[in-house]
């Protein structure tokens, strides 16, 4: 694949994160719909290309709406990474995705709620943030909520990015030569 093609699905990918994101957040969705580009160009490119679509995501949805989400830069990298490594071992395809997914889903659960804990005490721009004051109201201990809530939203979050980015490189393999021959992702 050209270097202009690679060039255009990172730039591809980073208008799916940060829209994604916007959309996440202006309707208080809990999910974060900021990782579709980069499942997408995890799917396309691997992992080198997806983490750096993701972090360039967050810088500019960081820098134009969502400040939060500069601090979550690193949670890009694990999912750059782990879908990336796992979308061409075939791990996210047919009954494995299940697996698969949680597999991309738990580091980055834990590196949400690390961060979320950690530096905002379980309040951030996401409409997760009501489902842990929930729990946490339920007298559950906020790290404890803030876990719970990231593993769930983080594993439909995944999943739905898995699905979408599977939707569009299958439209998008009939127009790029990703590999050498049409149709091969």
């Amino acid at each position: 694949m050209k270097k202009i093609q690679k060039h255009t699905i990172v730039i591809m990918g980073i208008v799916l994160n940060v829209m994604g994101a916007y959309i996440a957040m202006t309707f208080k969705i809990p999910f974060y719909m900021d990782s579709i580009g980069t499942v997408f160009v995890a799917g396309m490119l691997g992992p080198k290309y997806a983490i750096i679509t993701g972090l360039l995501g967050s810088f500019v949805s960081g820098m134009t709406f969502d400040i939060y989400s500069l601090y979550y830069a690193p949670v890009q990298i694990f999912t750059g990474f782990f879908a990336g490594v796992l979308y061409h071992t075939k791990w996210l395809n047919g009954k494995r995705m299940v697996i698969g997914n949680l597999l991309v889903a738990v580091p980055t659960s834990l590196a949400s709620a690390l961060i979320t804990a950690g530096l905002f005490h379980g309040i951030t721009s996401s409409g997760s943030t009501f489902l842990v004051i929930i729990l946490h109201k339920l007298r559950f201990n906020l790290v404890v909520s803030i876990l719970l809530v990231q593993i769930f939203t983080d594993y439909i979050d995944k999943l739905l990015a898995v699905m979408i980015s599977k939707i569009v490189i299958k439209r998008l393999s009939f127009t790029i030569d990703t590999r050498g021959k049409n149709g091969t992702i």
